[in-house]
């Protein structure tokens, strides 16, 4: 956390309780023990704030496993945040329509510090059964089409300083080198999108391109993914030209 923040920061007690909640965002469940030694903090104090998000619905405890999970008041949170997304809201008929039209997966995500927040995800109408939530979830811009697409048309400090992070492999195709990185960006702003190479999940790639605002800031991005198969050259070309013709019609209604 930065030190301005920290100076801002009153109640301690209440950042303690953030902070455990926040850790569901690198884990989907944990327990007392695990989490008290992540964080450093007493024991006694963990199992309290664990209860007390438990009592409010915030999180929810496995009977089996004694584990601690998002509860159903995140999620009722998160559709209150996508209220407040207007692109969200703006993109979603147009994420649909590309569903449908390519038979795969669609989704919005926008940016946050380092990350992507996932804010919407749309599936082919004949694979409903298929569909799962994923507002809320976050990935690391520089493994991601999603991020790799926001983060070429970021201000140069703000990339460079990024650059600067260690980038750890999620699979061996992801780019962890700074000066690759750094080509990478240089060729999604060249071809106007990006592409994910199985860098974030092997097996899957995807096609990613920026949604600006009418300051020509990056709100947004948008991403048609699916399996690696069905990705050949000349398929992301064609999925390219239809995301391209799917972000005009968004950025017309900003």
């Amino acid at each position: 956390m930065a030190e301005k923040n920290e100076k801002e920061i009153k109640v301690k007690s209440l950042q303690k309780a953030l902070d455990i909640l926040n850790c569901f965002t690198k884990k989907s469940s944990w327990g007392v023990t695990e989490l008290s030694e992540y964080l450093d903090l007493n024991k006694s104090n963990v199992h309290s704030i664990l209860s007390t998000f438990a009592a409010m619905e915030y999180l929810r405890q496995d009977e089996e496993t004694g584990k601690y999970r998002l509860g159903m008041a995140i999620y009722t949170l998160c559709h209150a945040l996508g209220d407040e997304l207007i692109v969200g809201n703006i993109a979603l008929p147009y994420m649909q329509e590309l569903s449908n039209w390519s038979g795969e997966r669609v989704y919005l995500g926008v940016p946050h510090e380092d990350e992507v927040i996932y804010v919407n995800s749309t599936y082919p109408e004949e694979a409903f059964s298929l569909m799962r939530t994923i507002m809320g979830e976050r990935a690391r811009m520089y493994c991601t089409g999603l991020g790799k697409a926001m983060m070429a048309y970021l201000p140069e400090k703000e990339v460079e300083e990024y650059l600067r992070r260690e980038l750890p492999a999620c699979t061996d195709y992801t780019i962890t080198d700074a000066e690759k990185l750094k080509e990478e960006l240089i060729l999604t702003r060249k071809r106007g999108y990006a592409i994910d190479n199985m860098e974030h999940e092997f097996g899957v790639k995807c096609v990613a391109m920026p949604i600006f605002n009418q300051q020509h800031q990056v709100e947004a991005a948008i991403s048609v993914s699916g399996p690696s198969l069905r990705f050949e050259e000349e398929r992301i070309q064609k999925i390219a030209e239809k995301l391209k013709d799917t972000v005009r019609k968004i950025e017309r209604r900003l």
